[in-house]
């Protein structure tokens, strides 16, 4: 087979993305947990935002030819992507206190299973036949990862069944994401979806924690969180987007799925050489279903 540079830069670029996400939810996001999580998240975006406006700032002149619809699009993609997505997921990784994170990242993997259904609602494309097995195989083996052999104890005053009901809520809010950018893809570029995304996100952000009274506690953000914010939102945030898109425009679609696993491994690689975790026998056959369900389904769809 001839080597084909442009193929393998790509393929490498949404690999280190992948890698990155999954160093951002085992590593960095959970050192934050002592702070809010409506500040949290309003500066992960903001901090971005901010930067893009140095580089970025010509992509203001779309805004005169938006139109109401373009308006609705990016503030559904900004609620559910930006806001609702990312306080569901650093709310679960909050709640497991570093444990189980493996679980909650790898439960997120679920995201196509709504984006697709999703896609197949409100823009009315055509499910693929085995889509029905391929979630409910996905989704059972979800529950298994979970709680593994066990039934759920919602009595105990353990954190992993909310933590992983929050993690299935952020796969919905990603997923419900995906078909909102389809639509604005199709009338602007990445780069113009991005900038307007992390914008509107960061509006609603800051009407949030201005009505919840946490912006005044800004203050009291120590040099560390500072680093790791400013980590974040250089290369785990919106750097890891613009590789991931990098890549994209540089391979197939069906390529980029089987990179994107580096997301699952990466976590679980970390999450035992930085927290020393270790799933169960049950939980890491429960994860290679769901890896291999969700790349059977993201395949088919690609």
């Amino acid at each position: 087979m001839k080597f084909n540079k442009t193929v393998f830069i790509g393929a490498m670029a949404i690999c280190l993305a992948a890698t990155l996400w999954g160093l951002d939810g085992i590593v960095l996001t959970p050192r934050l947990y002592a702070l809010n999580i409506g500040l949290v998240v309003f500066i992960f975006h903001a901090l971005p935002f901010l930067l893009m406006n140095v580089f970025m700032h010509r992509e203001y002149r779309h805004l005169k030819k938006f139109t109401s619809s373009d308006v609705l699009m990016f503030f559904l993609l900004s609620l559910f992507g930006g806001a609702i997505g990312t306080l569901a997921i650093v709310k679960a990784l909050f709640l497991v206190n570093f444990k189980a994170l493996t679980i909650v990242v790898l439960l997120q993997k679920l995201q196509p299973v709504f984006a697709i259904t999703l896609a197949g609602l409100l823009l009315g494309e055509k499910l693929k036949r085995n889509f029905l097995f391929w979630s409910a195989l996905a989704i059972t083996a979800g529950y298994f990862l979970t709680f593994g052999l066990h039934l759920p104890d919602l009595q105990t005053g353990g954190n992993t069944a909310l933590a992983a009901g929050f993690s299935l809520l952020a796969a919905f809010a990603f997923g419900s994401s995906t078909v909102f950018s389809k639509k604005i893809l199709q009338r602007y570029s990445f780069f113009t979806a991005t900038f307007y995304r992390y914008g509107f996100t960061t509006l609603i952000m800051l009407l949030f924690v201005l009505s919840t009274g946490v912006l005044q506690v800004i203050p009291e953000i120590n040099s560390f969180q500072w680093t790791i914010f400013v980590i974040i939102g250089l290369t785990t945030g919106s750097g890891a987007i613009f590789l991931y898109y990098f890549g994209l425009t540089r391979i197939r679609a069906m390529l980029a799925t089987i990179c994107e696993l580096c997301f699952p491994v990466s976590a679980i690689l970390f999450d035992y050489l930085i927290n020393d975790r270790v799933l169960s026998p049950i939980q890491w056959l429960s994860a290679a279903v769901l890896i291999f369900a969700i790349l059977k389904l993201s395949l088919e769809k690609s």
